[in-house]
């Protein structure tokens, strides 16, 4: 309890002070860079639980929410771009697989799970279950998280011009109260429910294929208030932090360093791919500089929705990474240890 409480009030004190500096994105950046700082200062921090979970399940909604018929009459014109997820995912693995392996010393499967973009918990879990190396996964996978979501929104700004002001949505007192109670239960039984039947990323998908249900039924019309959104953030920017919770400096040198010297890699690949659709006509810079954006689904929903991106077409060709990640990487993981075996 006071391990939590302590790392509230540091939290609290970076937002805090990030608003007080005007700096862009306080309640998701000054809880992250507190929570970061006391971590590596070894301070008596742990993160939220269930709470952090449940925070997760309001961008599951908002996502849902703007799925309307109208996303799904542009689903056509995305689909070329969606195409090139598989391609994005197969160099990524081709860069990926022989850094962690000939650079950092890293073991066939752990290279493999290292380089993979997926969703951060589904990589840590299935690389452990391959015979990989949870902490290093742990920490290759957190430092990929915190690098992109903190130089996202100096590309977005610099380099495309987006502000990063676009409003959070409406006060939970403009709402419709029947509207509220539908997103609180949509968010609740998609949580729990998709962890009963077994739902990758149960937090999110689960509460955005009910909301997505319910928008389409035209029983919802707006995303989850603004204060639920600031919440979200706020829980997100803390487990970001919190990772780092009992890092070495041994494990600074190597294995952080490694997962920081990924992600540039990860960036060119990336801004390869956004320059690609956007030459080609197949999405708006902007959009396309999110939906390939190798950071984690909550997070880049959190840009999307601050930078005014098209939130449908950025949360699509995500799921498709993610989608496509779970489902191809135990596969091709097997697959490379049996190669690298018989080549021995």
């Amino acid at each position: 309890m006071f391990q939590r409480l302590n790392t509230l009030l540091i939290a609290g004190l970076g937002t805090a002070v990030f608003w007080f500096l005007n700096l862009p994105l306080p309640f998701l950046f000054g809880p992250m860079s507190a929570c970061l700082i006391a971590a590596l200062a070894h301070a008596p921090i742990r993160d939220f639980g269930q709470v952090s979970v449940a925070a997760r399940t309001i961008l599951g909604v908002a996502v849902g929410a703007s799925i309307t018929p109208s996303l799904f009459a542009e689903l056509p014109k995305m689909a070329t771009s969606l195409l090139l997820v598989p391609v994005f995912i197969l160099l990524i693995a081709l860069v990926g697989v022989p850094f962690f392996r000939k650079f950092w010393g890293f073991d066939d499967t752990t290279a493999f799970y290292a380089a993979m973009p997926g969703g951060f918990q589904d990589m840590v879990i299935f690389g452990a279950e391959a015979g990989a190396n949870p902490r290093v996964l742990s920490l290759v996978h957190g430092t990929r998280v915190l690098i992109i979501v903190t130089l996202a929104p100096i590309f977005l700004t610099v380099f495309y011009g987006a502000e990063l002001t676009n409003p959070l949505g409406e006060p939970a007192s403009a709402l419709p109260p029947h509207e509220l109670a539908l997103m609180v239960i949509a968010a609740f039984i998609g949580w729990k429910g998709g962890e009963k039947i077994g739902l990758f990323g149960a937090s999110i998908l689960g509460p955005l294929i009910l909301t997505a249900a319910l928008s389409l039924g035209d029983f919802v019309h707006t995303r989850p208030p603004r204060e639920a959104i600031l919440f979200a953030q706020f829980f997100i920017g803390c487990g970001i932090g919190v990772k780092f919770v009992g890092v070495t400096w041994s494990e600074l040198r190597r294995v952080v360093a490694a997962g920081f010297t990924y992600v540039i890699l990860l960036a060119v690949l990336a801004a390869a791919f956004t320059i690609l659709v956007t030459a080609i006509g197949l999405g708006q810079p902007v959009e396309a500089f999110l939906a390939f954006a190798p950071g984690g689904q909550a997070e880049m929903t959190v840009l999307a929705i601050v930078s005014g991106a098209d939130l449908g077409y950025v949360v699509t060709h995500h799921l498709t990474r993610i989608v496509v990640v779970i489902i191809g990487a135990p596969i091709a993981a097997s697959l490379l240890v049996r190669w690298s075996k018989s080549g021995k």
